[in-house]
This record gives structure tokens, C-alpha cells and sequence, in this order.
């Protein structure tokens, strides 16, 4: 045990769990253990929102694979944080949430800034923890750490204020790690026998198979059966787009060819994902899930297995370790593969499905004009994105439709807000990408409404020096919305008209590059500049009103008004 104070303790806790970055606004709350940062090796990243530095921190974890953290001053500072980490906690991200809270001597005496903090996070956190003994800061700290990444999620560190001074003797803990395991030997045995019965097997490959590094031995299951490989709804990063297995995404505006080969599947492999509910909804047209097929799911998460679709075989396992078994059982165990019998059939299909898909998106995007149809803007872009390229995307129309387009040759490259949903995600996502991984490109897609809470963030790129870029789609609406007013409200406007400033100016004002494109054939290279300036840029996409699908049309209906004031309100 060695003697240091309290902020040494906690600062000592960091580094020793690997923190090099920690995102939040400066605080009288936590100053003594920011005084030591900079001499630890961790440097500061000082935000212009405490909710942007939660995502931030979000962003830096699902890049790097590493935690994220982030820090605020007590009681309104730690409040801005609860949408997030809602939003980490949907994507499974290890982010340490540090809480420093009201001094111990006036708690519960309506303090300044006071709040009881644990509770606004109880449901979205993996764990929490208060420190009410200074001694207690490496131990609990270092749990907090390992539990973000045992159990895939936020956690929480409550700490009051004046914990951070005073002296004692400490030991600074080791993080601790655990293999997973490839599963049970009974679940393995019957997953085997159900994949070697299939004639269309189908592969679903999701967000754990990128969290775990499985994407190796996906593709090397995949080619033994030649099954066609699907990303699950926003993990288009799950199975590289340049594989002739690979079929792209489903899910709202996902790829028709990945849901027509789907259809087609007697036995579907799930490998690290929970099958969430809003990704697998018809789409274009398409009740793609294969009602007759068997399902074999592999999930971390015992909770999961079965929760959205019944399986016929449950495997809770690490996914690559459970797909390496299951390869390596079909290999030894003599064990004969009816997918074999019509290999050269089923490729052939794939590929006409692919070849069809591909000539209908160019076929959408041939619009030309000004101001620029969006998924003419959404094709450009895909042709001018950087191989290394990651891409954030905020919830939102155009943005959506992008999952028609958005394609990766590498894991950790997509980070969406998952089932939470929330609009002001994908550009401090991004500058949290960038920062964890700065040799690669870090692109936000924003639509022109959403951008209205989070292009303050483009102040922190600035003083921060981080080149991070946002494409903010500008059609003067809040578009996913408005579509709901067109197709359930006969065109009755309310709330969704907006009327913009130039994004691209307000950019330049704040000491970043703005740049403003209304033709297609400009987008490209206005793509290509932003990458190349190795500064923050705002790439502002004029786009016409053109509206995808509705987004919720499950939870929609015609309004009918039963009160006479009302009457002419009703929709047949």
C-alpha cells in the first residue's frame, strides 16, 4: 500500500484502468483530481454541453473499444448527462460516468446545485456505486470500470465533493477481465446438427460480433456454408461490404436484397445480437422474417436469447468464440452440410439479389438539379466516403434513408443511437470517434433540425483541435415527422417547417470550415475537401423536401374525432 491523497487515489485508479481521455466542463466539484490529469497522461476534453461529452464518451468506447469516460460539475451538470447515457446504454457501450455530488456536511439540506444523483440513472446504467469513504475510491472506482465491461453498458461513480481530499494508504486495483467462453456443449451440439440440416442457411451478424472482434470468424463460417451474411439493423460495420457473401443491412430503408434472401431462409444463425423489434419490421413492402424458419441465436446476454424471436436454439456464448466452435465442429465431426447440394444455386442468388439492389439505388439517385435530391446527396456521399472512414448517424429522415447506403469494409466504423433514438447523437459521437481513433476520417450525418442541439459541439472541435466533420442535411423540416403529418394528418403542418440560418456561416463564425453545396455533382468533392483540410467541417447539403417512408408506421394510425369540433379533423 502506498500513502497519497484522495485525488491521487482516483487519478491513479484511471490511469491504471488505461484512461488517456476524459470528456466533460470544468467543474469546483472535481478541480482537485483535474489539477492532476495533464501529469497522469490523461488529457481533458473540454465540452460546450455536459450531454455532448456523454456521447463523447460513447463515441471513444465504440471506436476504440476501450471505456469512455466523462465528468461534470454536481447537480446540473450531472442532470445533462441522463440522455447520454440513456443512449450508451442502448448501444452497449462502456462508459464510466463520474458524479461528483454535494459535500457530505449538507447533503439533504437544499444546497446549492444539490440533487440525489443515482436515481436519474438507475435504469440505465449497468451499475452504480456511491463512495461514502474516501479509502473506498480505488476499489469502487476500479469496479465501476470493470462492470462497464463485463456487462456491456454505462456505469456509475457518486462521489461527494470533499471526498476528494485528504490523505490514506491505498492499493490501486487491476482491471479485471474474463473470457466469455464459447458456450455450452449441449447448445453447440444441437446448433450444429440445426445448421448442417439447412438448405438456405442465412447469417445475421450484429453488433457483438463487432464488439467481441468476430467479424474473422463470421467470414469463415459463412464461406464454408456459403450462406449469405445480413448486418443487423445499424451495425452495418458487422461483415465487410466488398464480401461476395455479404448482402448489406435490414431494417428501416435496409437493403432489399439482404431481406429477400432472408425470406428465403430455412435455419437463421443470430450471431451477437438480441434481434431488436424495430429492426426487423417489413420494410419496403417486404414481411421479410422467414415465419417457417428455426432460429439459433448466439448472445452474451442469456437475457436476450429468445427475447424478441422464438429460437430453437440458444447458445450464450462470446460470438466469436461460439463461431469458431461451431466451424470447428462442422470441420471434425464429420458432419454433412445440406447447404452444399445447392451451393452454386443459392451464390448465384445472392448475386442476382445484390446486382438488382445496386441498379435500383442508382436508379434513385439518378435526380440531378438544385437543390439536391437526398438520396442523390446519399449516393454521392457513399462514393466519396474514405475505405477507413466513421460514420455517425443521428435519428431523422435522411439520415435513416442512409441506411440504404452506408457500407464498411471494417468493424468499429458505424455508431448510430440504436434504440434510443435520440436527435443531437451523431456529431458528438463523432468528435469522441475522432478523438479515440484521429488517423481516421470521422463523419456525422445530421439532419438540419437535429443539428440545432449539438452544432454548439463545433466550438469544442475548434479549441480542441479536432477535425471532426458533420453533414447536415438541410431541407427545412423536420422531415421524419413531416412524413407522419403527410401520410396520417392530410398535410396539416404543425412544428416541422423550419427556417434555417446558413449552417455553413455559422461554422466559419465559430472558427471552423463551412461549406455549402447545392448540386450533386459538387458533393463529392466538397466530401473529399473536408477530409483533406484536417479541420473541423461543416459540410451543409442543401436537399429538397423528398421524404422516405414513415418511420413509425407500426405505431401510427388515421386520426378519427368523435367531438363535432373536431370532425373535420379526421382522416379516412
Amino acid at each position: 500500500m502506498t500513502k497519497m491523497s484522495a485525488s491521487e487515489a482516483f487519478v491513479e485508479t484511471l490511469a491504471a484502468q488505461g484512461v488517456s481521455h476524459v470528456f466533460g466542463i470544468v467543474g469546483s466539484a472535481y478541480m482537485d483530481a483535474l489539477d492532476l490529469f495533464e501529469a497522469a497522461g490523461i488529457r481533458f476534453i473540454s465540452v460546450a454541453h455536459e450531454q455532448g461529452a456523454g456521447h463523447m464518451a460513447d463515441g471513444f468506447s465504440r471506436a476504440s473499444g476501450r471505456h469512455g469516460v466523462c465528468i461534470a460539475q454536481n447537480g446540473p451538470g450531472i442532470t445533462n448527462f441522463v440522455t447520454a447515457i440513456a443512449a450508451a446504454y442502448w448501444a452497449h457501450s462502456p462508459v464510466v460516468m463520474i458524479t461528483p455530488e454535494t459535500g457530505t456536511n449538507t447533503q439533504g439540506l437544499g444546497g446549492f446545485q444539490e440533487a440525489e444523483q443515482l436515481p436519474f440513472f438507475e435504469k440505465i446504467t449497468k451499475y452504480q456505486v456511491h463512495c461514502a469513504n474516501q479509502a473506498r475510491i480505488p476499489e469502487l472506482l476500479s469496479r465501476c470500470f470493470d462492470y462497464a465491461m463485463l456487462e456491456r453498458g454505462p456505469t456509475q461513480f457518486n462521489i461527494p465533493r470533499d471526498l476528494f481530499y485528504g490523505e490514506f494508504d491505498a492499493t490501486i486495483a487491476k482491471p479485471i477481465r474474463v473470457e466469455r467462453g464459447a458456450g455450452g456443449p449441449e447448445s453447440l451440439d444441437a446448433a450444429v446438427k440445426l445448421l448442417a440440416s439447412a438448405k438456405f442457411p442465412v447469417i445475421l451478424s450484429g453488433g457483438g460480433v463487432v464488439m467481441a472482434d468476430g467479424v474473422g470468424e463470421v467470414i469463415k463460417l459463412a464461406e464454408y456454408l456459403s450462406a449469405p451474411v445480413i448486418n443487423t439493423y445499424l451495425h452495418n460495420d458487422s461483415f465487410p461490404k466488398s464480401h461476395p457473401l455479404w448482402c448489406g443491412p435490414i431494417g428501416y430503408q435496409g437493403s432489399k436484397a439482404a431481406m429477400k434472401l432472408l425470406a428465403q431462409a430455412d435455419v437463421v444463425l443470430a450471431i451477437g445480437t438480441r434481434l431488436g423489434p424495430f429492426g426487423t419490421l417489413p420494410q419496403h413492402g417486404l414481411d421479410y422474417w422467414p415465419k417457417g424458419a428455426k432460429l439459433i441465436q448466439i448472445e452474451a446476454n442469456p437475457r436476450r436469447i429468445g427475447l424478441v424471436k422464438q429460437a430453437s436454439v440458444g447458445v450464450c456464448g462470446d460470438a466469436p468464440a461460439a463461431t469458431a466452435e461451431i466451424m470447428n465442429r462442422l470441420q471434425t465431426g464429420n458432419v454433412e452440410v445440406a447447404a452444399r447440394a445447392n451451393r452454386d444455386q443459392r451464390l448465384a442468388e445472392i448475386k442476382a439479389q445484390k446486382h438488382a439492389w445496386e441498379a435500383e439505388l442508382d436508379t434513385w439517385g439518378q435526380s440531378g438539379g438544385t437543390p439536391i435530391s437526398p438520396r442523390r446527396a446519399l449516393r454521392e456521399l457513399e462514393k466519396a466516403m474514405p475505405s477507413n472512414a466513421m460514420v455517425t448517424t443521428d435519428i431523422g429522415n435522411i439520415c435513416s434513408v442512409s441506411n440504404s447506403y452506408l457500407r464498411f469494409e471494417r468493424p468499429n466504423s458505424f455508431f448510430a443511437a440504436m434504440s434510443f433514438g435520440n436527435c443531437g447523437y451523431a456529431f458528438p459521437t463523432a468528435i469522441g470517434a475522432k478523438v479515440a481513433a484521429p488517423d481516421r476520417p470521422a463523419i456525422a450525418y445530421v439532419g438540419d433540425g437535429a443539428w440545432g442541439m449539438s452544432l454548439q459541439e463545433t466550438l469544442t472541435c475548434v479549441r480542441e483541435k479536432i477535425p471532426a466533420i458533420a453533414v447536415v442535411f438541410n431541407n427545412g423540416q423536420w422531415g421524419a415527422e413531416k412524413k407522419n403529418q403527410i401520410d396520417y394528418y392530410a398535410d396539416r403542418f404543425i412544428g416541422t417547417n423550419l427556417e434555417n440560418p446558413s449552417f455553413a456561416g455559422i461554422a466559419q463564425s465559430m472558427g471552423a470550415k463551412g461549406i455549402k453545396v447545392d448540386h450533386p455533382d459538387k458533393l463529392g468533392d466538397a466530401m473529399r475537401q473536408a477530409v483533406a483540410n484536417e479541420h473541423c467541417t461543416v459540410l451543409e447539403v442543401m436537399v429538397t423536401e423528398e421524404l422516405g417512408d414513415p418511420f413509425r408506421r407500426d405505431a401510427l394510425k388515421k386520426p378519427k374525432r368523435l367531438l363535432d369540433k373536431y370532425a373535420a379533423l379526421s382522416v379516412d
